[in-house]
């Protein structure tokens, strides 16, 4: 395994190592080689640094070059673990819409737990649990069945940490003295419940998550 940290590794060289497997073989005068690469380099907006040590770069920058070693072995099928984890909103949403336009050409596996990257990169989702595979289809399909079990609440501090403790919170804020939580139940949580339309991550945790309902 190579030590891309090494400052004897150019941003080049760690991409040229999805074409050559050994250091030795980087100095082999391979036209087609260095062109990918550099076709890599160019789609990841890296192009610019080929000459730099990968180990002064930013961390969203190492992973998009890491992204473009693994697109210069010409692979049909790309797998990424958590790709945006770490990076700041700007780098999440670059990364974001490189991987996006990634699956044109190619099957691009995404696994994460950032539901918004999911949204916006997916054609079809697949939610696990527990190592099991407990829903798949498109973002419409799955958000469809949170369909009417999306609610809003205004209540006081007490009572959010009931409703906390009986149903699905998905998010909770302070709205004046009151506070303001989006809850997930089958049935209309408290009289002035005002239903809501489901999200995606609303769909995940009450796919995911189990709540005692009284």
């Amino acid at each position: 395994q190579h030590n891309y940290y090494n400052f004897e590794f150019s941003v080049q060289d760690v991409v040229m190592m999805g074409r050559a497997p050994h250091k030795r073989a980087l100095d082999r005068d391979n036209a087609d080689d260095f062109r990918l690469v550099a076709e890599a380099l160019e789609l990841v907006g890296m192009s610019g640094f080929a000459r730099r040590s990968f180990s002064t770069l930013s961390g969203g920058e190492q992973q998009r070059v890491i992204l473009a070693r693994a697109l210069a072995q010409q692979t049909p099928c790309l797998i990424l673990d958590e790709p945006t984890a770490g990076l700041d909103p700007k780098e999440r949403v670059r990364f974001r819409n490189i991987i996006s336009s990634l699956g044109k050409d190619r099957i691009v596996l995404l696994s994460t737990h950032i539901v918004s990257d999911i949204e916006y990169i997916a054609d079809r989702i697949l939610i696990m649990k527990n190592g099991e595979l407990i829903q798949e289809g498109t973002e419409a399909e799955i958000t469809e069945k949170v369909k009417g079990h999306v609610w809003k609440c205004i209540v006081s501090e007490k009572e959010a940490e009931c409703l906390g403790q009986r149903f699905i919170v998905s998010n909770m804020r302070s709205n004046g003295k009151n506070v303001e939580l989006r809850v997930i139940s089958e049935k209309q949580p408290m009289r002035e419940a005002e239903l809501l339309e489901g999200t995606l991550e609303d769909a995940y945790l009450y796919e995911t998550q189990s709540a005692e309902e009284t």
